[in-house]
């Protein structure tokens, strides 16, 4: 139990790092979460004008994810999809930032990639293929969390679809405002610049 305990606490310290915020601090361009959707993952840093920034915040999102699994990987496969769950939920409700994370598409990827790599081949294809015909990272992000389950299952991988099943409920509530802006045509289009938040 108390392997169990630190690799759930190791995880959520790791996720909760939040790169997004740092990243735009020390550039200098403000305060993420008073930009656009005021989210700290990477689609957000990219309505600032910087790609460098985004594609950055990108890969650091899910490298924490990657490393807090592979970390717990050396113990044991349980361990380590316990440190996926709680690197995930340190993303989404981080302690630096009083709880208030970002919506968890990177450290998804970061984690699958960890656990079985051709899976995480199957939410980018689903990602990009979604994001093309749609414009909607979100709903690029939304279609690839519901076929990284299917593909883990595919594969004969029961305990790891179990975990992404739980951690695609988790990112479908996150992006609960995304699904309504989709659904009204106001949702912010990938490369589209937004302005400050009043």
């Amino acid at each position: 139990m108390e392997e169990k305990i630190i690799a759930l606490v190791l995880g959520y310290l790791l996720g909760s790092i939040p790169f997004g915020v740092v990243l735009t601090k020390l550039a200098g361009t403000g305060d993420l979460r008073s930009i656009g959707s005021g989210n700290i993952g990477a689609t957000n840093v990219l309505r600032t004008g910087r790609k460098d920034l985004a594609i950055a915040t990108l890969l650091l999102d899910a490298v924490k994810g990657t490393v807090a699994v592979l970390i717990a990987l050396q113990f044991s496969r349980e361990l380590a999809i316990l440190a996926g769950l709680g690197a995930f939920v340190g993303h989404l409700h981080p302690v630096w930032l009083k709880f208030k994370g970002g919506k968890g598409v990177a450290t998804f990827l970061g984690l699958v990639a960890a656990l079985h790599w051709p899976s995480a081949l199957v939410f980018i294809a689903a990602w990009l293929a979604t994001a093309y015909l749609t414009r909607y990272s979100s709903a690029g992000a939304l279609v690839a969390s519901l076929a990284v389950p299917v593909s883990l299952m595919a594969f004969g991988l029961q305990d790891e679809a179990e975990l992404f099943v739980a951690l695609a409920i988790l990112l479908w509530f996150r992006h609960a405002e995304n699904i309504q802006r989709i659904l009204s045509g106001t949702e912010g289009k990938i490369g589209q610049k937004a302005e400050p938040k009043a």
